[in-house]
Formats: structure tokens, sequence, C-alpha cells
């Protein structure tokens, strides 16, 4: 499980592909390509099929690019992988380049001065992105030019298959709406909008619309493909017709047609107009298929975005239910590390032996599977924002050590993602400032009120505030999306400088502020939080948080003198909630460190 991208760890193996790729694209006149960290579906996780910057880099991080020409190689990374793509490239023939800082037009402007020919494959880059480069790129004398064939799939002799893995359905109780009521929910406001059909890429999308999950995408229960749905609530699935047992096409109906991928590209030149297409999530290629024809489009957003966003009562049930299970995991995992700090020199703990622990205790709890690979860094692998352990990185745990822990689960009933940071035994005093400080930040924003119609970008400021007074910051989002038995990070929602769609009741965001000291220690406490409505004396239309997760969070790295009494209040409260609820679920021993990790703060300074 530790060694997903071993094919691609040997930094040796990565010049020599560049050299071949580079004859490639001169075999195609072509003086440069761009290559991202995407699929046909513009997901965050790839399957190994389409793992084409790891493949060619040896860069394994969840976001990123890179824009090969005949004497450059830049790899655009953004502040969580600028530590991790220094120890995964070779240096010597790929640079990273700092990114969104630098804007990939502004490197190619300055790289080929004299213009060029830079092709792209527009299954892998959505209509907005190019639009938007061609429009930077404008006077340049540099010209964006689709490829027919991937000029990496032609040099990759080895590339995996197609996922193909098996559909399965995701129960109404738990989904709290049919398959068929949103279908003519989206058919309904298709109608309403004067279009004809809607083409969804997203294969959460399509797994919502259609309450069916998969196993396509490591540790994301998603089932990839396309769909075109109709304003008459029809429905056309285009996927490997294998994925769908006989009991999967009966249950979804004789108005959900399930067709080979081939068949999409007539598909898309059969349609009527206005097509429903999102500039922003869909392939370019999409766009350009429809348009051979002369259909007309209409840019709008997926129309299963927002409604899958916006949890109902039994998604939220189902997620408060997962994290019950899930907190308990974790604080069965927090107690035995520390039950394992006075043996930490005689008996030696390694990253992948806590991460295997686990997921030891989450498998008896139940869980289909992880929601992601876990981030387990220890001492100064902590530091790296989305650090992947493997057998060649696993480091033993020392005595004195900070261990960042982020993880999740697949149950089934919802999903969860969790960041917990603690000491190994006696640490370092000077780990409580920015702890204390990373700790009212999410505290901060879990307190929030705030009236309809704010953003994530408003309050993303409340999370950070607190590390901003001592000269700090860390370089991620505050929050991202999470589905409800689906893909861990869920579009279009987040909590950022950057995000400005408003918050609405029933979306589930995570609360993770973090601070990280190159080759020392990280920091990130993460709970998942869903947005609900708020009573307002003023009669105002408020909203706030409810906090979902329920585990422990280390009160030995607090400075409790840093720390106002609403805050202390806050933490004491919600650790009351944590014994009320995962308590019961937890043996006597660990039932007994429950009790004094949660024990009020406020009592003990």
């Amino acid at each position: 499980m530790y060694q997903d991208y071993a094919s691609h760890s040997d930094p040796a193996r990565h010049p020599p592909r560049l050299a071949e790729l580079r004859r490639e694209l001169a075999a195609r006149d072509l003086d440069g390509f761009l290559v991202p960290r995407a699929d046909a579906h513009q997901g965050e996780y790839v399957a190994a099929r389409d793992a084409r910057l790891a493949w060619l880099t040896g860069f394994t991080g969840s976001a990123g690019f890179c824009i090969v020409t005949p004497d450059r190689a830049g790899i655009f990374v953004d502040g969580r992988y600028r530590v991790q793509v220094k120890s995964e490239v070779d240096m010597a023939h790929f640079t990273p380049v700092p990114w969104p800082e630098t804007k990939p037009a502004d490197w190619l402007s300055e790289a080929m001065p004299e213009g060029g020919r830079i092709g792209y494959d527009p299954w892998l880059h959505t209509r907005r992105e190019i639009a938007q480069m061609d429009k930077a790129l404008a006077g340049s004398g540099i010209a964006l030019l689709a490829v027919d064939q991937n000029p990496v799939d032609a040099i990759w002799p080895d590339q995996p298959a197609p996922p193909a893995g098996r559909v399965r359905l995701w129960p109404d109780d738990i989904a709290g709406e049919t398959a068929k009521a949103k279908r003519t929910r989206i058919a309904d406001a298709l109608r309403e909008a004067g279009h004809s059909a809607a083409v969804l890429t997203l294969p959460d999308s399509l797994s919502w619309l259609l309450n069916i999950r998969g196993a396509d995408i490591p540790r994301n229960p998603v089932v990839q493909g396309f769909a075109i749905i109709e304003a008459n609530g029809h429905v056309a699935v285009f996927a490997y017709p294998e994925k769908f047992p006989a009991e999967i096409r009966a249950a979804l109906g004789n108005e959900v047609q399930i067709l080979a991928p081939h068949a999409l590209t007539p598909a898309l030149t059969n349609l009527s107009g206005p097509v429903r297409v999102d500039p922003a999530t869909a392939p370019d290629q999409v766009f350009s298929l429809i348009e051979s024809m002369g259909t007309e489009i209409a840019e709008a957003q997926d129309p299963a975005i927002m409604p899958k966003a916006c949890k109902n009562p039994a998604e939220l049930a189902g997620m408060r239910a997962a994290h019950l299970q899930d907190g308990a995991a974790v604080a069965e995992l927090l107690c035995w590390l520390d039950g394992r700090v006075e043996s930490l020199t005689d008996t030696p703990l390694t990253e992948i032996a806590v991460a295997k622990k686990l997921e030891e205790f989450r498998r008896a709890r139940g869980i289909l599977d992880i929601s992601f690979e876990t981030i387990l860094g220890s001492g100064p692998h902590g530091a790296v924002v989305h650090y992947r352990v493997t057998e060649a990185t696993d480091r033993r745990i020392l005595p004195g050590d900070i261990v960042l822990i982020d993880s999740g689960g697949q149950y089934d009933n919802g999903t969860t993602d969790i960041t917990r940071t603690l000491p190994m035994g006696d640490f370092d005093p000077s780990v409580r400032r920015p702890y204390t400080r990373v700790l009212q930040g999410m505290i901060a924003l879990s307190q929030a009120r705030f009236p309809r119609g704010v953003a994530g970008a408003h309050l993303d400021a409340l999370a950070r505030a607190p590390l901003w007074s001592e000269g700090m910051d860390y370089d991620h989002g505050t929050g991202h999306g999470v589905g409800a038995g689906l893909s861990v990070h869920e579009g279009p929602v987040r909590i950022s400088r950057i995000s400005e769609i408003p918050l609405q009741p029933g979306m589930i965001l995570s609360n993770e502020p973090g601070y990280y000291r190159e080759g020392a220690f990280g920091i990130r406490i993460e709970n998942l939080i869903a947005v609900h409505e708020v009573a307002s004396p003023d009669g105002r239309d408020m909203l706030g948080f409810e906090t979902l997760t329920l585990a422990p969070i280390d009160r030995r790295l607090i400075e409790p003198g840093l720390m106002s009494r609403q805050e202390i209040a806050w933490l004491d409260a919600y650790h009351g909630r944590v014994w009320d609820g995962i308590s019961p679920l937890l043996d006597a021993g660990t039932r007994d460190w429950l009790y004094l990790a949660t024990r009020p703060l406020a009592g003990s300074i």
C-alpha cells in the first residue's frame, strides 16, 4: 500500500524518458508539451494509467504540471509540494517552478522568446484553462496546439490498462434521495434553463447522480465515466460496460443506458443544443466535439455539483455515524502510540508501522478503504505537507519527535478526514507556540458565525490570524469540500483565499490550519465541519459550523497562557463531546486513556 509510486521512485529513470519525449515532440514538429497531473475527468487523484507526470518526472504530488521544451523542463508546484518536489525529481534535468506565483504563459514567454508550437492533450485540460492560457500568450508568437495522441502515451511502453473497478449501489436510505428523484431534479433544472442536455465529466457527479460507487481510483469510491443527462431525465453513461453487473443495470432502470467509452464521441456530435457544459471541469475536447457540428453550447456549472455539495439530512446523519467510529479508531491509535513512547529506544517504531496500525484499527471498525494514502510524517517529514511514506523513506520515530498524522476512512455511510499532531515523549518547548497558534486558528473557524452569502475567501483569514500575529503562515488552503461516501476532496467549495463560492447549509469542509518548519517538524490540526443555520437575535439569515470529527486534540503541546478563556471553553466543550460520543465504543484501557486526554484544560492551568 505504500509503494503505489514505486515505478516512479528511481530518479535515474526520468532523464532518459525526458529525452525520449523531446525526440517524440521533434518528430511531431512541436517545440514543447504540457504534461498535467490530470486525467480526462480532471480528478485530483488519477489511476495508474493516467500518472503521466509521475512517470515522466518522478513527482508524485496531487497537484502540479510540467512544461517540456527543447532545453527546459519546468515542474510547476504550489506551496504544499516545494519541499517534496526537490526530493523526488532529478534537479539536473527538471526545475521546480513556484506556482501560481509564476504563470505558465509568463514562463513560456521567457523560455521561448522567439515563439513556438506547444502541444497539449485536449482531454487533459479544461476549456477554461486553455482559454486563459491562450489569452495570456497573445502576442508572444507561441501557439497552443491540440494533439490527437498524447506523446507521453506514445513513449510509455508498459502503460497500465484503464481501470475497470466493479460498480456497486449506494443505498437510498444513506443517500437520502433515489437516483430517479435526482435525475428528475436535474432534468427539471435543465428545462428551466432552456438546456436540452448536460454533459457530466466528473466521476463523483456521475456517482452521486445514479447512487452508485466504484473502485476505479485508489481510495476514492467513484465510477470513472462520462454521462449525458437529457432534459427528460434520460441518462447515457459512457464507461466500460463490464464494470456494471446485471443487477446494477437492473437497479438503474431503462432510463439509464450504459455505453462503451468509444460511443462518447458520436454521442457528443449528435446532440441538439443548447448543451450545458462546464468550462471549469469539462475537457477542452468535449467542447471541440460539440462545436464541430455547430451545436450551441451553454457554458454553465455542472448541474450536479451544488446538489452534491449540499448534503441532505440522511447524508449528514451518515457522516456523523462514520465519524463516531472513526474517532474511536483514532483514539485507539493515539492511546497505542502513547504506550509505545517509553520503549522507542529499545523497540524501533517506524512511520509505516504506525500507518498500518491505524488502518488496522479502522478496519476493525468496518472501513471499506482508507480515504487517501495516510500522511504520517515524523520529525522533519512532518514539514512535507503531503508527505507519503514509502519503503525507501520510512523513518524510525525517535523520542522527542513531533508526529503529524493526516488520515481518513471510507465507511459504508460516510467519509472521514482528520489530522492530529502529537509529541513522542519530551519535546522541544519551541513547538508550543506555533502549535497553540494553529489550534487557535482552528477554533476561530469552528466558532465562526456569518451571514448567508459569505464565501470561503472571507473566512480563510480567521484561521490564519493567530499565526499571522507571530509572522507565521502556511502555504495551503484552510479547507476543502468533502464528499459523503465519495471523494475526500470534493469541489467546488473551499475555505481559501481564492474561493468565492458562498457557503450553504449541508456543505461539509475541512478545517485544517498548519505550520511547517522545514527540516524540523510539521503541525496541522484538522476537523471536518458542516455548514448549518444558526439563530440570530437580529433575525438575520446566519450560518455557522457543526464539528463532525470527534477525536482528542493533544493538550500537551498547548501553551495555555496564549489562549483566551473563550478558546479554552471551546476546547473543553469539544472534548466533552468527544468523551460522550466515543467513550462507549472503546475498551476499558483506551477509555481510561481517553478520560485523561479529554479532561478540561481549564482545570489544569
